[in-house]
């Protein structure tokens, strides 16, 4: 018995690899967390250099307050995207210093919603947490995260611009998403813990002779470069556009730390080790997440969350460990301040960074899946049918039928999974109205 366990491959949350390894993994976990941080700065007016510093001390902050339990990396929400853009006014270039730091001020105080959400939690247990956010919620929101990304990683694999598609750019996807599920399913040992890197560098190599790598953007710029810090302005025009998001992503972080419970517990029990009580530290988890989105708005980063992308890639290596999401975060500061670092990065042709996305999003839609099977939902009950329904086809729908995902209704522009999420939410109160609690 003792011999199987050995050779049970993998890092559970308080398991550290060697200093080698250690530095690859975490380069990997920075990867898969740089393309989307990097879009929501660009969709934003925020700066690329600050957003990716803010990250990274966000991500610091974050193991600091839940004490090294919780293994997530903290990057850039998508969902924040249109209540900034409606501060900032931009939709295209680098918003000035006033309208980022207006947009500060929204984004610390949605802080204070996770981390007052986060109290109670702590304060009233975690049956609060379940009558609200059941597993027919949280999984169908995690597959409506997963799969209303799809078409982004499609697209992008595609080189989609102007209505039309890229050969070039397919072929490079297509390499990159069929090296990265080869790697993933037959390399073992430490080198199948680095499937998402190798399937990149595979899609790299390939893009160089198709001409979508532009080498000519590494070397500009200087070698240290200081990224642009502002401060944060009262602004409660920010707070009444900002603030509510942060209720409906709520959610999605409950999602994800449900996911990691499930992924972290299947590893210790091949491996023989205790139990991580992971799923009960949603207090703890709400309250890094508020203190995250301060902490990185205070240097003039966006609103963040713990990142769906870098929870996949644990899950498919089997590596959880803190320590090693802690040195992807440091290197994420150094790399804030060193351009040609940051330019080599940069240069990933996106249609390999979607490739592996096509694999990585698909799996956090699985996620959501596994959420509900372990907690063995009855999907023959009408109830829990009509609440999965909802939030599915709002989230989706609203997600692919509509541009940026917003939702037009009475006049107002609605995020697709913020609504999914609050009306599953309600509706999940609604029908438990005089139904009976099942042991």
């Amino acid at each position: 018995m003792s011999t199987k366990r050995e050779q049970v491959i993998g890092y559970l949350p308080d398991e550290t690899p060697s200093p080698g390894k250690l530095l690859i993994f975490a380069f990997q976990q920075l990867l898969v967390m740089f393309p989307a941080t990097v879009t929501v700065a660009l969709l934003t007016g925020f700066h690329v250099s600050t957003t990716i510093f803010a990250s990274g001390l966000a991500t610091i902050a974050f193991l600091l307050i839940t004490k090294g339990k919780i293994p997530l990396y903290y990057g850039s929400s998508f969902s924040y995207i249109a209540a900034i853009i409606s501060v900032t006014g931009v939709t295209s270039g680098i918003a000035s210093d006033s309208q980022i730091s207006q947009a500060q001020f929204g984004i610390i105080m949605s802080g204070l919603v996770s981390v007052a959400a986060g109290l109670v939690v702590s304060r009233f247990g975690m049956d609060v947490i379940e009558k609200v956010l059941p597993p027919t919620v949280t999984g169908s929101i995690a597959m409506v995260i997963g799969i209303s990304l799809a078409g982004a990683a499609i697209t992008g694999s595609a080189g989609y611009a102007n209505g039309a598609a890229n050969d070039h750019a397919w072929i490079a996807a297509l390499v990159t998403l069929f090296a990265t599920i080869l790697f993933s399913v037959y390399l073992k040992g430490v080198w199948g813990q680095l499937p998402i890197l190798f399937g990149i560098l595979v899609g790299y190599a390939v893009s160089i002779p198709l001409g979508l790598v532009d080498f000519g953007s590494i070397w500009t710029g200087s070698l240290v470069h200081i990224p642009h810090f502002t401060l944060p302005a009262v602004s409660w025009v920010a707070v009444g556009a900002i603030m509510p998001i942060a209720i409906a992503t709520i959610p999605e972080s409950t999602a994800h730390l449900f996911q990691l419970d499930i992924y972290v517990n299947d590893l210790a029990k091949k491996k023989g080790a205790k139990e991580y009580r992971i799923a009960e530290k949603l207090g703890i988890n709400l309250i890094g997440d508020g203190v995250g989105d301060m902490v990185a708005s205070i240097f003039g980063g966006p609103a963040g969350t713990n990142y769906g992308e870098n929870i996949s890639t644990m899950a498919i290596t089997k590596n959880f460990s803190v320590k090693m999401l802690g040195t992807a975060a440091l290197m994420a500061i150094a790399l804030s301040f060193i351009q040609p670092l940051s330019n080599i990065i940069q240069s990933v042709p996106g249609p390999v960074i979607n490739g592996a996305c096509i694999y990585l999003f698909g799996v956090i839609g699985a996620q959501g899946v596994a959420i509900m099977i372990n907690k063995k939902v009855d999907l023959f009950d009408a109830r829990n049918l009509a609440i999965i329904a909802i939030i599915l086809v709002i989230g989706l729908g609203g997600a692919y039928g509509f541009p940026n995902g917003m939702i037009p209704i009475f006049g107002a522009k609605l995020p697709a999974i913020a609504t999914a999420a609050m009306t599953g939410i309600v509706m999940n109160l609604l029908l438990s109205i005089g139904r009976k609690q099942k042991a």
